[in-house]
């Protein structure tokens, strides 16, 4: 596996602001403080309205902006969507689709960092064998991983469950943003299958995780971020 990229610890925490309004957002955002320095903003309030609002927003606060909108469609308009996105000051983006996809969209991309989607956590094998996939998960994965990076593709999201293969199998440079992260012990019922908690995730080879409703259900939401904070730092101090 691979040393730990020379990341900020504060900015491996990305905030899920699955919230139904860009007012909420804000709210959010300024309750969470410093606690919280990178967020993705994705479907949820993309169709609420005031996205880039918001984008411009967070960015005027000095936040790191991940916009989840998976780009998916014809190549040159995905390519037309990356070139247009790639000004507005956004870190990171999410792409899905085949080789021309992926291919436009990296052609476009400036200094935006693209992930390309391996297989959605909500999924599991079950879900991949509906789907008509002859394969397992982690080959599936591994599979899109490799493609994306040949392609041009800066890293991929992917379940903290495939993280170590990847890293075992793909070049150190890729960016494996993991989702699903469930910090407690005793993961509770929703619709994220394939989970893991915080150090699961670096130790499996994680650069950066994903958390939503485990900070923003939590009674104290700044709290609950500042004690996964504390769990990240702590774990990179003890795996410089």
């Amino acid at each position: 596996m691979s040393a730990p990229k020379a990341i900020p610890s504060a900015e491996r925490l990305i905030l899920a602001l699955d919230v139904p309004s860009p007012e909420e957002a804000r709210k959010l955002v300024e309750l969470l403080g410093d606690s919280v320095q990178f967020y993705k903003i994705g479907l949820e309030l993309f169709m609420a309205g005031g996205y880039f609002e918001l984008l411009d927003w967070l960015k005027a606060r000095g936040k790191k902006v991940f916009v989840d909108l998976k780009f998916f469609d014809v190549p040159e308009t995905v390519a037309s969507a990356v070139r247009q996105l790639r000004t507005r000051g956004a870190d990171f983006a999410t792409i899905h689709g085949n080789d021309s996809i992926m291919r436009a969209a990296c052609r476009e991309k400036g200094d935006l960092k693209l992930l390309a989607v391996t297989v959605l956590t909500s999924l599991d094998q079950g879900d991949i064998d509906d789907l008509g996939f002859k394969t397992d998960v982690a080959a599936l994965v591994l599979s899109r991983a490799k493609r994306a990076l040949e392609i041009g593709c800066d890293g991929v999201v992917s379940s903290g469950l495939e993280a170590k293969h990847l890293r075992d199998q793909l070049d150190h440079r890729l960016v494996v943003v993991v989702p699903g992260i469930r910090p407690v012990l005793n993961k509770p019922a929703d619709d994220q299958k394939r989970t893991v908690d915080v150090e699961e995730a670096f130790a499996l080879g994680a650069d950066y995780i994903v958390v939503g409703r485990p900070i923003r259900s939590a009674p104290d939401p700044k709290q609950a971020a500042l004690d996964v904070q504390a769990r990240i730092k702590a774990y990179f101090e003890r795996h410089p």
